[in-house]
């Protein structure tokens, strides 16, 4: 397991990790649904000048266990690790449906938030890995006061049994750089 340290100063521990690395860097953010890990995010973001943030929500389609991971690596993983922009789309989780189209330009700093976004089977050089560790009864009272009640179903169905499957099969807080506690 990696180190332990307090959500507060996670930002400026991921930015100094980083002092000194060029070209594209990644970043993941990994852990349960509703444990922090956008805000963490945006936090990073703010303190590492020339961010994207990712959201792995934007990966995930009715009917696909988790998320899309190898739509991930076609429009986000490939284009970058070969020096070339990214270019995918905004989900709408409620809808199912595509929003707006978003481009990474290559050799900035990437900041990948998602439940299982260290997943083993992708191919991303990360250069730091962090989950959020957050109680449960914290989490699914944000869950509660946020996602709508049509988002709910896929939670109890689809998210909660993914993501519990993901832990146990692979145990990312064991594998991390760094354990936060939720923010």
């Amino acid at each position: 397991m990696g180190l332990r340290i307090g959500g507060e100063i996670a930002p400026g521990w991921v930015r100094d990790r980083l002092a000194g690395l060029t070209g594209t860097r990644w970043i993941g953010i990994d852990g349960f649904g509703a444990s922090g890990k956008s805000t963490l995010a945006r936090g990073i973001a703010q303190l590492v000048p020339g961010s994207a943030v990712i959201s792995i929500d934007d990966f995930a389609r009715a009917g696909v266990p988790g998320w899309n991971r190898e739509l991930f690596s076609i429009e986000i993983v490939e284009p970058l690790r070969c020096g070339r922009p990214a270019l995918y789309r905004h989900w709408d989780l409620l809808a199912d449906a595509p929003l707006d189209w978003v481009e990474v330009p290559a050799g900035v700093p990437v900041i990948v938030e998602g439940v299982s976004a260290i997943d083993k089977r992708l191919r991303v050089p990360w250069d730091v890995t962090l989950w959020i560790d957050a109680p449960e009864e914290v989490r699914l009272a944000r869950i509660m006061a946020r996602d709508d009640p049509l988002l709910l179903e896929r939670w109890r169905t689809e998210w909660w049994p993914s993501e519990q499957a993901y832990a146990r099969s692979q145990q990312p807080e064991e594998h991390v750089d760094a354990v936060v506690a939720a923010p």
